[in-house]
């Protein structure tokens, strides 16, 4: 429909006039009327305009270089191919794979048979390639067509994804076999003293009830540490809020994890008193676990060192330190996985859960520290908790208060 222009209202009251001065005049009113009629008329085409022309949709088209200002920034490793050769990568793309994949055959560049497979075809779609860059490396490729000649080959890495499934299905196999052991044994002897009641000898059957009291304390420690475990790991991203001073509880800790059959094995060094931003039962709990395993593992009769004070960049600085068989140095980075044992006889036979460790790396991890472990073969094993001063004693410490300086070699675990 054309575009309606202002109606031209002098003209029609001009015609409107004229038609009353004929009537006036007694001129024939059919005349008058029609001579109204198309005076009117006429004013309406004036005021018409000419129709409008159709909109004229043109599509853009895409172009390789409109395309590679699309793609060159994202995150992702991304690529453009035109007739299944790669004509653009973007910089992720480059950094992963090389600059020499630009103007390879998408087919020869990947060399992997799913990739082959999906890129042969020329249809849209997903594959999954393992090992693309590094061995352990899982990579989803998807592939769709922009037009005829062109497709965007886009590469989203689910390797941690598989390293998280990996994990959960490793702690629910280790878990399960661990609960499973001293169940066995207390259900095997549970079921002996039932069914020899009459024929077991008191020294005999107090040896089985023993049996099955330690088991059963094992399994209420395992099942303890793995919900304090769970618990430490569900607030892994809240840093505490409390102000905890560290020196009276090393002291209380470290003196309940020794009990008193154990007390005269322990060596305080308490040289300083700093106060950290902390939770104070997981900092407790850290410290327990510490010096319960030096007492554990620590050669029968020798001492442990339990020693406080101030590392460098305003950090409190937890060490224990004892005078065991010491850890073979391939070991030391696998020693905070759940359930590793450097000697899994020994452990279970001292009523370890396979978790200390474990939960002492969340705790530090939690309250933004730092855990180092060094070992020796045959001389002993230190461990060394940082932890950062709280803001408030942090600024009377650069104020003048001197610092102990590092001393050990430390290996990250």
């Amino acid at each position: 429909m054309g575009n309606m222009q202002t109606f031209p209202m002098a003209g029609f009251m001009l015609a409107v006039v004229t038609f009353v001065a004929m009537i006036l005049l007694g001129l024939d009113p059919v005349i008058s009327l029609a001579v109204l009629a198309v005076w009117t008329g006429s004013l309406l085409i004036v005021a018409g305009g000419p129709p409008e022309a159709p909109k004229v949709i043109v599509e853009k088209s895409f172009s390789l270089e409109s395309m590679r200002g699309l793609i060159e920034n994202s995150a992702t490793p991304m690529m453009v191919t035109e007739k299944n050769t790669i004509a653009i990568a973007n910089a992720a793309a480059r950094r992963m794979m090389g600059q020499h994949m630009i103007g390879q055959d998408a087919r020869m560049a990947f060399r992997q048979p799913e990739a082959i497979a999906l890129l042969g075809k020329n249809r849209n779609g997903r594959a999954i390639l393992r090992g693309l860059v590094r061995r352990q490396d899982i990579w989803e490729i998807n592939r769709q067509s922009v037009d005829d000649q062109m497709a965007v080959i886009e590469l989203i890495n689910q390797t941690a994804e598989a390293d998280i499934s990996r994990a959960h299905t490793d702690f629910v196999a280790n878990a399960s076999h661990e609960l499973r052991t001293p169940l066995a044994a207390i259900l095997g002897y549970v079921e002996t003293l039932n069914e020899g009641a009459e024929s077991i000898d008191t020294p005999t059957s107090k040896k089985f009830l023993s049996t099955i009291e330690r088991e059963g304390k094992r399994l209420q420690s395992l099942i303890s540490d793995l919900m304090s475990l769970s618990r430490i790991e569900a607030e892994k991203h809240d840093l505490p809020s409390d102000i905890i001073e560290l020196a009276p509880l090393v002291e209380r800790a470290a003196c309940d994890a020794a009990g008193t059959n154990r007390m005269d094995r322990l060596d305080l060094s308490l040289n300083s008193d700093p106060s950290v931003q902390g939770d104070k039962q997981q900092l407790e709990q850290l410290v327990r676990n510490l010096v319960d395993n030096a007492l554990k593992y620590g050669s029968p009769g020798s001492s442990v060192q339990v020693m406080l004070d101030l590392a460098r960049d305003n950090h409190a600085r937890i060490s224990v330190v004892d005078e065991g068989d010491g850890i073979a140095p391939e070991q030391i980075p696998h020693l905070t996985r759940r359930f590793y044992r450097t000697d899994p006889g020994r452990s279970r036979a001292s009523g370890g859960t396979g978790l200390g460790l474990a939960i002492v790396k969340h705790i530090v991890s939690r309250h933004r520290g730092r855990l180092d472990i060094q070992s020796d073969v045959g001389k002993g094993t230190r461990v060394i908790v940082r932890i950062p001063i709280a803001e408030t004693q942090s600024a009377d410490t650069d104020a003048g208060e001197t610092t102990q300086p590092e001393t050990t070699n430390d290996v990250l675990s």
